[in-house]
């Protein structure tokens, strides 16, 4: 079966020796977060995931989730890891400490998460949006609300969901019609069904509070008129405890692909009790607190699939004997074409490695750096990177998975090494939290116009201060400069042609994104150099350099010619009839 370490070693020299995570600890209230700290946390929360977590992974894909008569149950043993995880303090990791959380980094949370989602993502996703529900009740809830509902949630004793999706209401989210009527005691019947909820149901925990997209009687029509409610599983009773059952119901689970251990719900609020949080008609702004920082999540699965697809098929290359390589050698490691697909994996990895840290270390800049300027260049950046980190992360977990299951050969497409898990568990990451087409639109329709084109150019800005010419390392330098320079060309024309002809922009924005991720992880790979020929690991400098190197001249030459693709114009194939596309059926 897939088989799973913590790379605590690679963490840690991203962390300290590329980003300088260290300086987290000069913001307020992170005094404690030192890399001594990072350390010790990760390796205790490594111990965890390896030794509970990480063993149940293949038995709850196997068994999956059982819904009879409206209760939902998990697989075998998921229920005891999740008390164990949550008692532990991990769900509360960078929660506020008035609310019973550990106060620490965001970046310290996603580095451990990417862990967990290593491991058993189906398990990480319990958590994973219990700390989204969390997020969204802090930015937008009254203070009777953080009160009664974010001690629960901050710690994780009980699960939170996200209800937006309705069979006819997916990316359209103005076509939601579950209805919120105003009630004498000043809460709302909440009435409709969502679909596709994770974690909708289940008795792993006490209670699940549900936060609701839902319409009000009075609204206006589109996104305009959406508001958000608390719908809890259980109406908090004396004391916040769980109380009557509310009238919110799992009336089916989904049968999916993959990620067989999180329940996927079909949920009915027939006249259940909901409680309005924020203004309303605010939903969109409310729900995109939680989304935002979701998509970043999503990322972080895709990155810890990407880990789990590279370590297994690393391994299985270096153990398994066949055929004869051309230096006569008998592992198929040393074949040329198995070699090709480990640095692409290691590449990729490694790479957005950096770029999902590096995207999380600037939301804790952008929350708690006392200089605003700062906060503003650490909040762009956020915001150009999270379509980025979404994206491509989650992109590459299924091409990756993929690859996997090539090294391993007719092993990998049968159940027994557990590679095609991964592949199965992959898919969904680039669909949930806005499918990638949706990020890449994102991406070229808002972020490049967001201040004028601020953002891009300050991405640009930082790869270029890095240096690109100097030696030793002119074999990434030289052609990140010039991927650097073709991006920002191809920049300048998607910023033009959106405001005249926003089909070729609209054409380009998948091949665009592809391209400034590319991009990104030769910046990234151009400083893990710099950080590893600096190094007195023999072994880590030299297989850095050499993954570099192959980065530098196999991968980052799609940048020009990404960029090329999709300065093409749109107006031909966006013209032909429906029905010409439909002819050879």
């Amino acid at each position: 079966m897939a088989t799973y370490q913590a790379p605590q070693r690679e963490i840690a020299f991203v962390l300290h020796d590329v980003l300088g995570a260290g300086r987290l600890s000069e913001l307020p209230g992170f005094d404690e977060a030192t890399p001594e700290t990072f350390d010790s946390l990760i390796g205790q929360a490594a111990k965890l995931i390896e030794e509970k977590i990480a063993p149940l992974n293949a038995s709850a894909d196997a068994q999956g989730c059982r819904w009879q008569d409206g209760e939902v149950r998990v697989p075998d043993g998921m229920a005891q890891a999740y008390e164990l995880y949550w008692r532990s303090g991990w769900v509360g990791l960078a929660a506020d400490p008035d609310y019973g959380g550990q106060g620490l980094p965001y970046t310290l949370s996603k580095v451990v998460e990417e862990m967990l989602c290593s491991a058993n993502c189906a398990f990480a996703l319990y958590p994973g949006l219990t700390s989204s529900c969390y997020e969204a009740i802090l930015a937008c809830g009254s203070r009777e609300q953080k009160k009664l509902y974010l001690p629960k949630l901050a710690t994780g004793q009980w699960t939170g969901t996200m209800c937006m999706t309705e069979p006819q209401a997916g990316t359209d989210l103005a076509a939601v019609k579950t209805k919120a009527i105003p009630q004498a005691d000043g809460s709302y019947r909440i009435d409709g069904g969502k679909i596709f909820i994770t974690s909708g149901e289940h008795t792993m925990a006490e209670n699940i509070v549900h936060f609701v997209l839902a319409r009000l009687p009075d609204s206006p029509p589109s996104i305009k008129g959406l508001s958000t409610f608390i719908v809890p599983k259980f109406l908090p009773g004396a004391g916040g405890a769980p109380g009557q059952r509310n009238a919110a119901h799992c009336v089916s689970i989904e049968h999916k692909m993959g990620m067989h251990g999180s329940c996927t719900c079909t949920m009915r609020f027939d006249g259940a009790r909901g409680f309005l949080v924020g203004a309303p008609n605010t939903g969109i702004q409310n729900m995109f607190v939680m989304m935002n920082l979701a998509r970043i999540m999503v990322g972080f699965q895709g990155l810890g699939l990407c880990e789990l697809a590279t370590q297994n098929a690393l391994r299985y290359a270096l153990e398994r004997r066949q055929g004869k390589a051309f230096d006569d050698a008998q592992t198929i490691i040393h074949h040329p074409d198995v070699r090709r697909m480990i640095l692409t994996m290691k590449a990729v990895t490694e790479g957005a490695r950096v770029m999902a840290y590096e995207t999380a270390l600037h939301v804790d800049l952008a929350h708690h750096h006392p200089d605003a300027e700062v906060r503003e260049q650490a909040q762009d950046w956020v915001d150009l990177c999270t379509p980025l980190v979404k994206a491509y992360c989650t992109d590459m977990a299924f091409e990756l998975g993929s690859l996997a299951v090539q090294v391993y050969g007719g092993h990998g497409y049968i159940r027994d090494h557990g590679i095609e898990q991964i592949v199965r568990d992959a898919k969904i990451l680039a669909l949930y939290e806005g499918t990638n087409g949706v990020q890449a639109m994102d991406l070229v329709r808002r972020k490049l116009m967001l201040h004028n084109g601020r953002l891009p150019q300050r991405f640009f800005a930082a790869v270029r201060a890095e240096g690109c010419a100097e030696t030793p390392l002119g074999f990434i330098a030289r052609p990140l400069r010039q991927a650097v320079d073709e991006l920002e060309r191809a920049t300048h024309w998607l910023q033009e042609s959106y405001k005249a002809r926003p089909e070729d922009a609209g054409f380009a924005a998948a091949d665009y994104l592809r391209a400034f991720a590319l991009t990104y992880l030769g910046y990234n790979w151009l400083r893990m150099a710099k950080a590893a020929a600096a190094s007195d690991n023999v072994t880590l400098r030299d297989t850095k350099l050499a993954t570099a190197q192959f980065f530098a001249g196999r991968m980052l030459p799609l940048v020009p010619a990404l960029c090329a693709i999709l300065q093409q114009p749109a107006a031909e194939p966006m013209r032909l009839e429906d029905a010409a596309l439909a002819s050879a059926a």
